[in-house]
């Protein structure tokens, strides 16, 4: 059975929305709060997430731009502003589609299972999910290219992604600089290894706490690096 999450604040609109998806075949779980909506739209596996955009905790934009970064999953953004430009900005964030309250439960419930059955022909289509590596709130999208450090989005260089891709996938191994600078750079060493300091030290900018007692990147004196998880 497919589960919906709805997270609204007005009780009555929330059980009135449960009511007619239950009756239609859907599970359906409320919260009334966008942060812990947000965190249950995260942890939980729920196939569609309704969304009010006025919410205590959290608003349904930041909600929204949060889900987007982990999760495919429809969402249906709802709202009494009728305003175009918050409409723009809901799907631009992600939102697969914006309804303005006050709205028919029927229609509600058509689009529901519109687009539950559209996501579905997506993945039944053979569209791979990207490739994700993710290690003590490091998050590393292979397929993007993109790194997340505690949820926020740094920018790396070509070299720098690939090293620490590398060295994220090969925990608890000790690596010498010259076996990295072979697989990172593809060529043997010519005693130019000093790159691979280099790229280890702006890597550890990025993600480390406290570059001189890194968490993530440990020197291992005399050998080389090795990943700790």
């Amino acid at each position: 059975m497919s589960r919906i999450l709805i997270i609204e604040d007005e009780e009555a609109i929330a059980d009135l929305e449960k009511d007619y998806l239950e009756l239609s075949g859907f599970q359906v779980e409320i919260e009334d709060r966008g942060d812990t909506g947000l965190t249950r739209a995260l942890k939980e596996e729920f196939n569609l997430i309704i969304l009010d955009l006025m919410l205590p905790g959290m608003d349904g934009f930041e909600i929204c731009k949060q889900i987007r970064e982990e999760k495919n999953i429809p969402v249906i953004m709802v709202s009494a502003k009728k305003d175009d430009i918050d409409k723009i900005r809901g799907l631009g964030l992600g939102a697969d589609d914006y309804m303005t309250k006050p709205f028919s439960p029927s229609e509600l419930v058509a689009r529901v299972k519109a687009h539950m059955a559209r996501y579905e022909r997506l993945i039944g289509s053979g569209i791979k999910e990207n490739e994700i590596v993710e290690i003590r709130g490091i998050k590393i999208d292979k397929t993007a290219r993109r790194v997340w450090i505690n949820g926020e989005e740094k920018a790396f260089t070509s070299k720098e992604f690939d090293l620490l891709t590398f060295l994220a996938q090969n925990p608890n191994h000790v690596y010498t600089k010259e076996e990295l600078f072979s697989k990172i750079w593809d060529m043997e060493s010519i005693g130019d290894i000093a790159t691979v300091t280099v790229h280890i030290k702006k890597i550890r900018e990025k993600i480390e706490f406290n570059t001189a007692k890194p968490q993530y990147i440990e020197t291992i004196w005399g050998v080389g690096y090795r990943f700790k998880v």
